[in-house]
């Protein structure tokens, strides 16, 4: 288990500039962007206890967050 927060910057790094452009060009990427930060936010603070969560809750959020990762990197590379 990581307590290393998975910013979407970090995770696609030669995205980061059309990441920026999209987020204000295209309201369908910005929803699955603040979609991901929440995600992440939830699950980092599950990991961290500073909101515990039981483990299959803490396991979905995880999920879910891959699920839009990877939506998100086809996405970026389909432009």
């Amino acid at each position: 288990m990581s307590h290393v927060p998975h910013e979407l910057a970090e995770e696609f790094p030669e995205f980061v500039e059309k990441m920026s452009e999209l987020k204000v060009s295209d309201a369908h990427f910005a929803k699955m962007f603040d979609d991901y930060h929440e995600l992440n936010r939830k699950v980092h603070r599950a990991e961290t206890n500073v909101e515990p969560r039981e483990e299959l809750s803490e396991v979905d959020l995880r999920k879910r967050r891959g699920s839009l990762k990877d939506e998100i990197y086809a996405y970026l590379k389909a432009l």
